[in-house]
């Protein structure tokens, strides 16, 4: 997502490493690639293409509909790929709304992502894509969105900076979606959302 090159040894791994895509939408003059074709373990061919939204993000980035729809016009589910899959890295969940239905009957999935907590709208839109605004985050949800608390709460309550953001180390959960495709289609029979172990797993009598 936006946050792809805060690691600086990525600028020369990503062009090594087929398994690593950046954003689609972001400055041509980035390193790596922004969607790539994958086979999965039957020898099924896969699309995976992320983009970058624009509502509410720090930089002003490349229109994210043109973006896919040239990646999507080339590579449609059903045809040269089983499925497609698109990862819409955005604050705003309109945008990300938006996307999908740009994005209908023409992916396997359209996933949101950016926001780090889990929304509750998984769903397959009226021409067979799957869609959920939020996977959430991989991490300890005891946490400000993957952080450990004190020094976000700090910022918050007094608007002063003392120390560096660092991770929260509790129980992680595990969180994103699980999909069912049409192989010969490519679109999506059926959506779960996935949730495994740590603090979202628990229930209280």
């Amino acid at each position: 997502g936006d946050h792809a090159f805060d690691q600086k040894d990525l600028l020369s791994y990503v062009e090594r490493e087929p398994r690593i895509i950046r954003p689609l939408n972001y400055a041509r003059e980035a390193p790596g690639r922004g969607h790539a074709v994958v086979e999965d373990r039957r020898g099924r061919k896969v699309l995976v293409a992320q983009a970058l939204g624009q509502v509410f993000m720090s930089r002003p980035y490349d229109d994210p509909f043109s973006a896919l729809d040239t990646v999507l016009r080339a590579h449609p589910p059903g045809g040269m790929v089983c499925a497609a899959i698109v990862d819409i890295h955005a604050e705003a969940t309109s945008e990300k709304m938006g996307i999908g239905h740009f994005c209908d009957g023409r992916t396997s999935l359209v996933v949101g992502t950016h926001t780090h907590v889990p929304t509750a709208d998984a769903q397959i839109l009226p021409r067979g894509t799957a869609y959920q605004s939020d996977a959430g985050m991989c991490g300890d949800y005891d946490s400000i969105i993957g952080m450990e608390k004190t020094e976000p709460l700090r910022r918050f309550v007094t608007g002063m900076t003392r120390d560096r953001f660092s991770p929260a180390e509790g129980e992680a959960t595990l969180s994103g979606v699980l999909v069912a495709t049409d192989d010969r289609t490519g679109l999506a029979t059926a959506i779960e959302p996935v949730r495994e172990g740590g603090r979202l797993m628990q229930t209280h009598p």
